[in-house]
């Protein structure tokens, strides 16, 4: 029942046909416990995405959770839909997606385009919209983190769970908590901001055979990383994948800043000695890059060295193959 269909936040199907017949045989509390310690499994095994410069700079964690972290049009979104695309269709896997807070605008198109990549039946999605009432936008994540539970406890499957956008599940919440009158925290928001965040996250993981992958958007406020929102988030994640503004600016999609994302199975222990040597050479070609051009925009690139101008290209070369066109961008990029 719950594949193929959009939910809100109590568990009523918002996409149901007038002539479609649905039997709800289980409902489950939002509010759970997370597994018992002795049924957790540490799997430390990569979980192949098919997206080049993930794969290769900031490899992801099955079963693991990883944050996406960027401003405000850079692609978060598309990244997501991408990854609910390649999913289905290369691994065959249930994805479960949030909306929190989403426009309603936004998830109206993203439905439409699961729709017609043939991906929505493969998908169950529960939105929350800018709308609604703040005690529903901070239960949505716990509707949809429970439906993934169903899937991995009693179908048996792993499962991917999106949560778009993550900082409107703490905005929401810090919302219900001025509602309730609480003494607000630093930069106004709410005082167990921390616990709320810990109750969401430790029930986000794998248990002995089967595990729940989480992709999670964080909104960066004015692109500010110490900003508490992000920053109690950061504790949470075992790999992140930061979205960069200048990379966006000379068109490589996807826009993923090499340099600061960062995942903690780049070790030759998990990828291997050859993958983790490559990696390590390709940001060091890209580091480099870096520390050079306010020397090139100063005197030219011209006056460098043979070995710096030989890195430049280089790095010039890496920056266009990490880019590629995704399937969901394909009537923008042909």
């Amino acid at each position: 029942v719950t594949k193929g269909h959009v939910f809100d936040v109590s568990g009523n199907i918002l996409n149901k046909k007038p002539d479609e017949t649905i039997t709800v045989s289980e409902r489950w509390p939002i509010h759970r416990n997370p597994p018992a310690f002795d049924q957790l499994e540490s799997k430390t095994q990569m979980f192949e995405t098919g997206i080049k410069v993930i794969d290769l700079l900031t490899p992801y964690v099955q079963g693991g959770k990883i944050g996406l972290f960027g401003g405000a049009g850079v692609g978060k979104t598309v990244l997501i839909q991408e990854m609910i695309q390649r999913v289905a269709q290369n691994h065959g896997g249930v994805s479960v997606f949030a909306g929190v807070g989403e426009r309603t605008r936004e998830g109206n198109d993203l439905i439409g385009e699961m729709a017609e990549a043939g991906v929505l039946e493969k998908t169950a999605l529960v939105f929350g919209q800018m709308d609604e009432q703040p005690g529903t936008r901070l239960r949505v994540p716990l509707t949809a983190l429970t439906m993934a539970e169903y899937f991995r406890d009693v179908q048996n499957q792993d499962v991917l769970l999106f949560i778009d956008n993550i900082f409107r599940f703490t905005q929401a919440g810090s919302e219900v908590s001025t509602l309730l009158g609480r003494m607000p925290s630093a930069v106004g928001y709410q005082p167990n901001l921390a616990d709320e965040m810990g109750s969401l996250q430790e029930r986000i993981t794998s248990t002995r055979g089967h595990s729940i992958t989480s992709l999670q958007a964080i909104y960066v406020p004015a692109d500010d990383y110490t900003d508490p929102a992000p920053a109690t988030t950061f504790a949470h994640l075992d790999a992140t994948t930061e979205l960069s503004r200048d990379i966006a600016s000379k068109g490589i999609y996807p826009a993923v800043d090499p340099l600061s994302s960062t995942s903690r199975i780049l070790d030759p222990r998990y990828v291997g000695q050859a993958h983790y040597d490559c990696a390590n050479r390709v940001k060091a070609i890209l580091q480099r890059n870096k520390e050079l051009q306010d020397i090139i925009a100063l005197i030219g690139i011209d006056e460098l060295g043979e070995e710096d101008k030989t890195t430049v290209n280089r790095a010039r070369k890496i920056e266009q193959f990490l880019g590629q066109n995704f399937y969901v961008a394909e009537k923008f990029t042909g």
